[in-house]
């Protein structure tokens, strides 16, 4: 096979990549061998390029967060806040685990993690651009194009996924000019292990959410079990702890400011190659109308919870999501104001096209699609905008009924031709998620959402309405607020589907099933089945079309840069990758305030500290602090033990949980946040602004030792 542009892009460089910057690919990092060892890295990069061995293929992802092995029997690690919705749905007001924490002093003492809950382990990666991208599928345009690549890649996985337990995806790299095939062991029977209390795991709560100085505990545990043979099994009592090939080590040692550190994860998602009209779409509508949606749920659900113990756990994890991503976007609007990134990424796109056009045969190769890529997504973003109000006003029942009846259609076919999302691979997922809607589901929250939502959308102009979707609410422009909560209130009444074996009676059901009953929600998932495929195809047209032209402007973009001597690593997209740099300091803070040290100690909790709220620190850690209970994790130079430490690493959401390994790839922390007015590095990466929040590994272990009492897992990781 030929090299990929990937490996093109970074052995034509000519200029070293900042260490600090750049997500990168395990297969790249030969290419950045100097830069590893210059940074400190005691170990061959090119061991990190070998999935199935050490330290890589500890390295797990939840699907949303990262995590890592921890013991032969396989613990896994990760943050607080990724644990955190299995621990609420493991809560009731009688037995608060948010609260209090919870730890398995023995296996049988575990619980099973929320409904739907993965270790997914990464077993190898393979570019299959050719294979994707063939010279049949080269020719066609819109719709056409994205069947066909869509047929391509259920076929690719089909034939990877007759490995038995094994999930395996087709993910596309530079906006859909390269594809890569990832194989991963898919192991269904998670149970969830230890985690803080609320005090320590969410200390700080929202209020110190993406700042410095952070005093969090934002770690957690989980196990992987399978069946007795050693396959991915659902969940059952006979099932044993996954035996890993490999799990990391605690370091025994602690980190100083200017160590080597390096994070391996599955970052979410990145911006840097967007064009400049995304970018001013997204700052100047996109996060603004999340911030003031966002604003307005976490109101909503504060009402319709207050005085509700158990409605507020059930809408614990929905709220703490919210939350992160409210207060996400609010610090990348304020990191945009005032900054250039429009002006500079206006100026970097013309320069682009002035190179292009320069020269005949780059015109000939790139310059309509440079042309056509621009109105496409105008088109694009202008039809998001639209829908904005309408995509948030289905009621969440009404959600799970399309879902199900989209099943039922897709199942009366042949399993290659199915959409992907409703093969045979998927129906167990969404069975979890169908019969477990209830741990998460409080109806009279869900209707004062979508209330609010459909208010906005039907002050919408009528020709920006979908008017199917109007007649199957049965509301109408100009409605009432009492109007539209009476029809809503119809609906909800009309269906059963709150009830959960009533619900789950529904999957396997054939489509002529649902096209008899009266069930409100399932009728109205019918009514709307043919207008949502029409949708559909609508919206694969504009994707087809983008997605061919948006590849040439990546070529483009990789070959202009590599002209100019620069190396190109990809956006992140969820899958495995390596970033690298050291524990650092700032020299000046947030707002000019004054500068930042590398580390927090416990002193900081215990002035933080104020008995409720988000301060609400156990009053057991209080008095270990006090009587400098420190043991063998105090740090001989801050005379404490350390909380969480800076580092220059490049990371972003999905990170969370991240492994932060020494040069020896020995655990020292975990990745967990950024800092508020860096966070905008997802769309323009600031090299002197840029630090990235870890929760020190000495402090989750004082914790686990002196406060949570849980002897029986430090013994487990051999930290004893």
């Amino acid at each position: 096979m030929k090299k990929s542009l990937l490996a093109l892009a970074v052995l034509s460089t000519t200029s070293a990549a900042f260490a600090d910057e750049g997500m990168w690919m395990p297969q790249q990092l030969p290419q950045v061998a100097k830069q590893l060892k210059a940074a400190g890295l005691k170990l061959d990069p090119a061991s990190l390029t070998k999935l199935t061995e050490f330290p890589m293929n500890a390295i797990v992802s939840l699907g949303g967060c990262s995590a890592s092995f921890v013991s032969p029997q396989g613990l896994v690690v990760t943050n607080h806040h990724c644990v955190y919705n299995s621990v609420a749905v493991n809560s009731t007001k009688e037995r608060d685990l948010l609260a209090n924490g919870f730890v398995a002093h023995s296996l049988d003492q575990e619980l099973p993690a929320a409904p739907g809950s993965r270790v997914f382990v990464t077993k190898e990666v393979l570019n299959v651009t050719d294979k994707i991208i063939t010279p049949e599928v080269a020719k066609l345009q819109g719709k056409a194009r994205v069947d066909a690549i869509e047929k391509n890649q259920k076929a690719l996985v089909a034939e990877c996924e007759k490995d038995e337990g094994h999930r395996c995806t087709v993910s596309s790299f530079y906006g859909g000019l390269e594809f890569y095939q990832i194989k991963q062991l898919e192991i269904r029977d998670v149970r969830l292990v230890h985690a803080p209390a609320a005090g320590v795991g969410k200390f700080g709560g929202d209020t110190d959410n993406w700042m410095w100085p952070r005093h969090t505990g934002d770690y957690g545990f989980y196990r992987a079990y399978v069946s007795k043979d050693g396959k991915a099994a659902d969940y059952s009592k006979d099932n044993v702890p996954y035996e890993p090939k490999s799990f990391l080590k605690l370091a025994k040692e602690g980190v100083k400011e200017g160590d080597f550190v390096m994070v391996l994860g599955y970052p979410g998602r990145t911006n840097r190659h967007r064009l400049p009209s995304e970018v001013s779409n997204t700052f100047g509508f996109e996060y603004p109308a999340f911030i003031q949606n966002s604003n307005e749920t976490l109101a909503i659900i504060d009402r319709e919870t207050k005085g509700d113990r158990d409605a507020a756990l059930k809408v614990a994890g929905r709220v703490a999501n919210i939350n992160n991503y409210y207060k996400n976007r609010k610090g990348m609007l304020n990191s945009y104001e005032g900054s250039d990134v429009l002006e500079r990424k206006t100026a970097e796109h013309a320069a682009l096209k002035a190179w292009v056009n320069a020269d005949a045969k780059r015109k000939a190769s790139f310059g309509a699609d440079l042309e056509a890529v621009e109105k496409l997504i105008a088109q694009r973003d202008a039809e998001n905008k639209r829908d904005f109000f309408y995509d948030r006003s289905s009621p969440a029942m009404l959600t799970v009924a399309r879902a199900m009846y989209r099943l039922a259609n897709e199942s009366t076919k042949p399993n290659a031709d199915r959409k992907a999302g409703y093969q045979e691979r998927d129906v167990k997922r969404i069975e979890q998620s169908v019969k477990g809607a209830n741990k998460t589901y409080v109806a009279k929250v869900d209707k004062a959402i979508v209330l609010n939502n459909l208010k906005q959308y039907n002050a919408q102009p009528a020709a920006e309405h979908n008017a199917v979707f109007d007649s199957v609410l049965g509301i109408k422009a100009g409605m009432s607020e009492a109007e539209l909560s009476a029809a809503l209130d119809k609906l909800y009444a009309g269906s059963r589907l709150e009830d959960g074996e009533f619900r789950a009676s529904w999957l396997g059901k054939k489509p002529e099933d649902f096209k008899a009953s009266d069930d409100a929600f399932i009728k109205a998932a019918v009514a709307l089945y043919d207008n949502g495929m029409k949708q559909e195809a609508a919206n694969e047209e504009l994707a087809g079309k983008i997605q061919q032209s948006y590849a040439n402007y990546m070529k483009a973009k990789i070959a202009f840069m590599n002209s100019k001597g620069q190396a190109v690593y990809p956006d992140a997209n969820s899958t495995l990758r390596v970033t690298f740099g050291k524990i650092a300091s700032r020299a000046e803070g947030a707002d000019g305030t004054t500068g930042w040290s590398a580390f927090t100690t416990v002193a900081g909790v215990k002035a933080k500290a104020t008995g409720e709220g988000e301060f609400n620190a156990p009053q057991a850690q209080l008095d270990a602090i006090n009587k400098k209970q420190f043991g063998k994790y105090v740090d001989p130079k801050l005379k404490s033990v350390p909380v969480n430490f800076l580092a220059t690493l490049d990371i972003t959401g999905g990170n969370s949980g991240s492994a932060a390994l020494n040069a020896k790839a020995e655990l020292v922390g975990l990745a967990f946040d950024g800092t508020l007015d860096s966070i905008i590095s997802d769309w323009d990466f600031n090299k002197a602004k840029t630090r990235d929040i870890q929760v020190d590994l000495r402090y989750m272990l004082w914790n686990m030792k002196y406060i949570d009492k849980a002897d029986n897992l430090l013994k487990e990781m051999n930290a004893e």
